[in-house]
């Protein structure tokens, strides 16, 4: 099969939450995809993918026009909006091209668990608003709620506390939470983008996480790995929300609205007994072809990120 003849997936999020976006490449590269990825800014990492015949097209999802050259001969889209605010804007604009250009993918989201009408995240509340936009536009998405934590957000909300104090604090509280790596979230977009009966049953799909742990858990899990103890401390959304919102001063990493997001799903898991959706590691499995990533696999790749030495 030549790049012209291979089915072209179209990668808009080729960063993404947890490093998804570029697991999604390699991945849809090792199934045979050609790729075409819609980025607003470029560095050594998309020269290599470049080099290995990923098409790129430079856009910004604010701006429509961008869009056009991008969508033009795709069989499949991934759309991964950041943890930011614009979801609506961003999915307005790309439905909208693709109605103008007569282009029909399949196209699948990869959105997020609290992403609902009433979710107490002014994120999740976008998220679904732009699901809906989707479906409003005749495109039939394919919508991938992750029903779990990523493991990724440990390093990025409390990587710093951690190689500080040996301590961390968010309003999560003592609860069990589902969680989740990057990298299997991935793989599960790659199954909905490859193979598309895997998830025709049911238009919105909440895929479980992989393991079930609470914030205490996650700290012994580290302090094990680190051979140092690490405590958690846990606080209430206002206050947690406020350091989120200070650390997004000086930070390109956390924003403002991402703060109000991550601090009212934790104040809402803390209240619950258990996760609304168990994590199934045999399901997993199943959908991605191999065993999930457990957070102590995860800790022991990134000991850097939770030590002073920021070494790995």
């Amino acid at each position: 099969m030549t790049d012209e003849t291979k089915p072209l997936v179209l990668v808009i999020g080729a960063g993404g939450h947890g490093g998804t976006g570029l697991r999604v490449v390699e991945q849809l590269l090792a199934h045979g995809r050609a790729v075409r990825l819609f980025l607003r800014s470029r560095g050594a990492h998309v020269d290599a993918l470049e080099a290995r015949g990923v098409q790129v097209v430079m856009g910004d999802l604010m701006d429509r026009r961008t869009l056009v050259d991008a969508v033009s001969g795709v069989d499949a889209v991934y759309f991964a909006y950041p943890i930011a605010a614009g979801a609506v804007a961003a999915a307005s604009n790309l439905a909208s091209v693709l109605r103008a250009e007569g282009v029909a993918p399949h196209l699948v989201v990869m959105s997020m668990g609290p992403a609902a009408a009433d979710s107490p995240s002014a994120l999740g509340r976008a998220q679904w608003v732009a699901e809906e936009v989707f479906t409003w536009a005749g495109l039939d998405p394919t919508v991938l709620r992750v029903a779990a934590l990523f493991y990724e957000n440990v390093v990025v909300l409390h990587g710093n506390e951690i190689r500080e104090t040996r301590r961390f604090a968010n309003s999560f509280g003592t609860a069990p939470a589902p969680w989740i790596s990057g990298r299997d979230a991935a793989d599960l977009a790659v199954a909905a983008l490859v193979e598309p009966d895997r998830f025709a049953a049911a238009k919105v799909s909440y895929p479980p996480g992989a393991e079930l742990l609470s914030h205490v858990q996650i700290a012994e899990v580290i302090s094990a790995e680190i051979g140092s103890v690490v405590e958690f401390e846990p606080i209430s959304a206002r206050d947690w929300q406020r350091g989120l919102e200070d650390v997004s001063q000086s930070s390109g990493v956390v924003n403002d609205a991402m703060a109000q997001h991550i601090s009212a799903v934790g104040a809402q898991l803390s209240q619950r007994a258990g996760a609304a959706i168990v994590p199934d590691p045999r399901r997993l499995a199943e959908i991605t072809g191999r065993e999930p990533h457990s957070f102590a696999e995860f800790v022991r790749e990134h000991r850097g990120a939770f030590t002073s030495t920021g070494t790995s």
